[in-house]
């Protein structure tokens, strides 16, 4: 029996993960969002393509949450952007009601599932998922850090003109202004890249991962991002679908780890069947520490405004 993936929010960021998910054959795929006849229309059209793909996967759409019982993973991108003259605490506030909603309809329907959630802010809307489902932390992972380091291993790669199969890169902490690049655990075919990219050029690859996001925004005008992040958040799912062991950057609750608890970091994380598996500690210098923990800062006043 196939496995079986939701995604709630069949925007672009959605719809482009079931299309990940289809093509590589990892599971059926139910697509889920509140706007009539989207999800229904997206996932027929997913579905016609299989035959030309040649791949044995059933993808269908619903606005009714009864479609999505039994999944193995739900993936979660519902909320709004942030639209002119909104604040971020109104944003926060909005997101924080349509997560909650979804969190407690998708629970209802597959309470064995792990839940990759992908709606910003990313930190807090994690933290809110994990509160409303009532799993255990190896259930609930954020998606941020393979975004990120995607993107820092895609500029890194068209740097030094190298394969980006070459590259590997470490983002940690919060998604957003405080991310925290780690260049010492970044390397290219296991050299490191402070050693190929002279200080002052390798911190300006660092702001441009910090600023990825805002950088699509703006040449988008009217959206945002939504190949990478999706392609970042169906990397995380295979490796939970195929239990492979893999060891991603990811948000996920602390217990004391990295001396920060109670909240979601992106730290490395080893994803497997049983969802977050182990948080990988690794050494930071005292710069680096500081950095995470001034993302932890930022990360627990977005939290405390909403409540969780």
């Amino acid at each position: 029996m196939r496995k079986k993936v939701s995604i709630v929010g069949a925007g672009n960021v959605g719809a482009t993960a079931a299309h990940w998910i289809a093509d590589k054959e990892l599971a059926d795929v139910v697509l889920v969002d509140v706007i009539e006849g989207v999800p229904q229309g997206k996932g027929l059209d997913l579905l016609e393509a299989m035959p030309i793909a040649k791949r044995d996967v059933h993808v269908s759409g619903s606005n009714d949450y009864a479609l999505t019982a039994n999944s193995d993973v739900v993936i979660i991108t519902a909320g709004i952007p942030r639209k002119p003259g909104m604040s971020r605490d109104d944003l926060l506030h909005t997101n924080f009601k349509i997560m909650s909603d979804v969190v407690q309809k998708v629970v209802a329907q597959s309470p064995e599932s792990i839940l990759i959630v992908v709606s910003n802010p990313l930190d807090a809307m994690a933290q809110t998922a994990y509160r409303q489902a009532g799993f255990n932390r190896e259930r609930v992972i954020g998606m941020a850090g393979v975004l990120d380091s995607a993107r820092f291993r895609a500029f890194i790669a068209e740097e030094l003109q190298v394969s980006v199969e070459n590259v590997t890169a470490f983002v940690l902490g919060g998604h957003g202004d405080t991310m925290v690049p780690l260049a010492r655990y970044s390397t290219v075919a296991g050299i490191p890249i402070t050693e190929l990219i002279a200080p002052e050029r390798l911190e300006q690859l660092v702001q441009r991962t910090r600023d990825g996001g805002a950088e699509i925004v703006k040449h988008l005008k009217t959206g945002s991002a939504f190949y990478a992040p999706s392609a970042a958040t169906v990397e995380m799912a295979e490796a939970i679908l195929k239990d492979k062991k893999k060891i991603l950057p990811c948000a996920a609750y602390l217990d004391g780890e990295y001396g920060i608890s109670g909240y979601y970091i992106g730290v490395p994380c080893k994803l497997g069947a049983a969802g977050l598996e182990q948080i990988v500690e690794i050494k930071l210098t005292a710069e680096e520490d500081a950095a995470l923990k001034k993302s932890a800062a930022a990360v627990k006043e977005l939290c405390a405004v909403i409540g969780v």
